[in-house]
């Protein structure tokens, strides 16, 4: 049986909390992209989202709370983490911090570790269910695992309109920032660490802290194991992809970005004609997507991107997605 498809209106939040509470999951717009929630206090609803997914259990996820009060009563903050809180929530950044021992989030959210990644949204629907069902929303991205995020519900349904497990989807229209959030950690004697780049830029974050951010030692683990969205592959469409194309072989169809685009005979999308980072950003997934349907056996050539910015996070993604795969 499909899941319920609703306008995310007062009613349709109501009931959608209603169902977390049973728990039911439920996918829900946040300004980066939709997230597939589970009540985060209870170990029974949170394990459906990995069969719902087919995502590796080792992958932590990321729980969404309403802000910097309720955070503070399942983590421990460091002052450098209040000082991004306070700066970026509700917004486009997780932190991952120590457990609380008092917190009642289950550990199967944390994969076993003995942190957590928290994130308040700045979504209003997301906001409005957080409260609608009392508790928090462990949510990673609702579409099954390696996929292209979804930025639109209906790109919900397409990768997980069939799973068993997932009772219903709040339509809240296209998410705003179209990329996943920044995850930042807090090693123990450490400098605060960029585990993902995302909706917030390296360095709207190193200007808060007044210092440069460590890079993840992916060598010790670090990455893929405290932080969501590290896997090789990653973000994955169907057709292969070629990055830091500058001229479109005849077969492939390009993903472009700004305003002096090659001939192409193939379907050209866009990311932003302008040059905007923050527009690359936002139509990102939902173009991958699109020329993917497209794309009927042939590869997809992408454009450069430049790395400042935004572009850090817009390329990790585009390597994922063009990572080998099983």
């Amino acid at each position: 049986m499909p899941p319920e498809f609703l306008p995310a209106n007062e009613e349709a939040i109501a009931h959608a909390g209603a169902l977390l509470r049973e728990g039911r999951l439920v996918a829900f717009p946040t300004e980066t992209v939709y997230g597939l929630g589970a009540d985060a206090t209870n170990d029974r609803a949170v394990a459906p989202i990995f069969e719902t997914k087919g995502r590796p259990t080792f992958n932590p996820l990321i729980v969404h709370v309403s802000g910097r009060e309720e955070a503070a009563r399942h983590a421990r903050f460091t002052p450098e983490a209040d000082a991004l809180a306070r700066a970026f929530w509700p917004g486009g950044i997780t932190l991952v911090l120590p457990r609380l021992a008092t917190t009642p989030i289950s550990l199967l959210v944390s994969a076993g570790l003995d942190t957590v990644a928290l994130r308040a949204p700045g979504h209003p629907i997301a906001q409005a269910l957080i409260r609608a069902a009392d508790r928090p929303i462990a949510a990673p991205s609702a579409n099954a695992s390696g996929e292209v995020s979804p930025t639109r519900a209906q790109h919900v349904m397409a990768s997980l309109g069939t799973r068993e497990a997932l009772a219903l989807i709040l339509d809240g229209g296209s998410c705003p920032l179209g990329l996943e959030s920044t995850v930042i950690g807090f090693p123990e004697n450490g400098a605060p660490t960029l585990l993902r780049p995302g909706a917030i830029a390296r360095e709207e974050i190193e200007k808060v802290l007044g210092r440069k951010l460590a890079a993840a030692d992916a060598a010790s683990g670090e990455a893929g194991r405290s932080s969501p969205g590290q896997l090789a592959s990653h973000y994955a469409p169907r057709a292969p992809l070629r990055l830091d194309v500058e001229n479109p072989r005849e077969d492939e169809l390009l993903l472009a970005f700004g305003p002096h685009v090659p001939n192409c005979s193939r379907p050209v999308m866009n990311l932003s004609p302008s040059g905007d980072l923050r527009e690359a950003a936002a139509n990102l997934f939902a173009m991958l997507r699109s020329l993917d349907q497209l794309a009927e056996g042939h590869a997809i050539a992408v454009m450069p991107v430049p790395a400042r910015g935004l572009g850090e996070a817009i390329n990790d993604r585009l390597r994922r997605a063009a990572a080998p795969r099983d």
